[in-house]
């Protein structure tokens, strides 16, 4: 036996629409119960949190729930540490340099002492030298006085015609400036350190008339480059000769003529300058040879004992012509207190 039954479309709808209306109640229901235990349950962890919190430091806690904190307090601490490095190393730097200067001053001091001590024994050794050198001088002068027996005399026949203006004692001066030479100017109140002579020559070429005993080639007219037949030859001579009597001596052997005779002097000045740079002098001697020439009269010749000799001549210069020459009257005093001895020694020589 079926049972039929008839629905109408109208009760299908209605019934659906319960259905799925009841279904809807029913799942939000399960939701919302849900969120209530999901946060009954955080709630739970956040007060274990803060239970846990409250047993620890709030530097631990950061130190462990934020890791770049431990990072930037090492950090910090080791800028720190840097920084009192640096202080302790500037102020160990700032010791270091007062002591160093404090050494440097005790460095000088004994420096400056020992200088002192060494130069209070340089004087000391000097003075005795200088006394030797007196005495060494004196028995010298005993010695040279022996030249007073010996004969002097000109035996020139046509000597040039005198032409000084001056005198002083036997002194014979020509002065060719306008300066008044007086008394004051003449006296040779003077004391010059013979310890250190240069020799040197403008004109190193200036030769002698030749001979059979001394033949030379001549290089023009009374000229040689060969220095043994020049005025060269009487500047080591006289060297060999002032060493003998403890004179230390600086000669100069080069050519300042040749091949060259324009700019002499220019070039014998740098010969000198450059010497002085290394060696020290008291007495400078430019060493010439007088011409003859031609000329029937000349320059007259002294017989001294037994050897036959030229006068000789000392040149001075002055600034007359608006040169630089402040000390001139110096040398003019030490060339008469020259002249004057070798007048007592040897008579007409000068």
């Amino acid at each position: 036996m079926f049972n039929v039954t008839v629905l109408r479309m109208k009760d299908l709808v209605k019934y659906l629409i319960g259905f799925t209306l009841t279904i809807c109640v029913v799942i939000y229901s399960i939701k919302y119960f849900s969120n209530i235990t999901g946060k009954s349950n955080e709630n739970n962890k956040i007060s274990k949190n803060l239970s846990s919190l409250s047993t620890k430091s709030f530097t631990e806690c950061l130190d462990k729930t934020v890791p770049a904190m431990s990072s930037i307090k090492e950090d910090h601490n080791s800028i720190e540490e840097i920084e009192e490095q640096d202080k302790t190393s500037f102020l160990q730097q700032i010791l270091q340099t007062q002591i160093s200067s404090i050494k440097g001053l005790e460095e000088v001091e004994k420096i400056s002492n020992t200088k002192k001590e060494k130069d209070s024994e340089e004087n000391k050794t000097n003075d005795n030298d200088q006394d030797k050198q007196d005495e060494n001088n004196e028995n010298n002068n005993v010695e040279l006085a022996k030249t007073e027996g010996i004969h002097t005399e000109v035996v020139t026949q046509n000597p040039i015609k005198e032409s000084f203006n001056v005198q002083y004692g036997n002194v014979k001066i020509k002065n060719q400036t306008s300066y008044q030479l007086s008394e004051d100017m003449l006296i040779p109140n003077i004391n010059i350190d013979n310890k250190n002579v240069i020799i040197f020559h403008t004109h190193s070429c200036e030769s002698y008339t030749a001979s059979e005993q001394y033949p030379y080639t001549p290089t023009g007219n009374f000229r040689s480059t060969d220095l043994n037949f020049t005025v060269t030859r009487v500047g080591t001579e006289l060297t060999n000769y002032l060493n003998k009597y403890n004179i230390s001596v600086t000669h100069d052997t080069s050519y300042h003529d040749y091949p060259a005779y324009n700019g002499s002097y220019t070039r014998s000045l740098n010969t000198v300058e450059n010497i002085l740079k290394t060696y020290s002098s008291d007495i400078i001697i430019d060493l010439h040879r007088d011409a003859i020439g031609s000329r029937e009269d000349y320059a007259p010749t002294v017989k001294i004992g037994e050897d036959y000799a030229a006068q000789i001549m000392f040149v001075i210069g002055t600034n007359d012509g608006g040169l630089w020459h402040p000390n001139w009257n110096q040398n003019l005093k030490f060339a008469i207190k020259v002249q004057e001895k070798a007048e007592e020694m040897f008579p007409r020589f000068v």
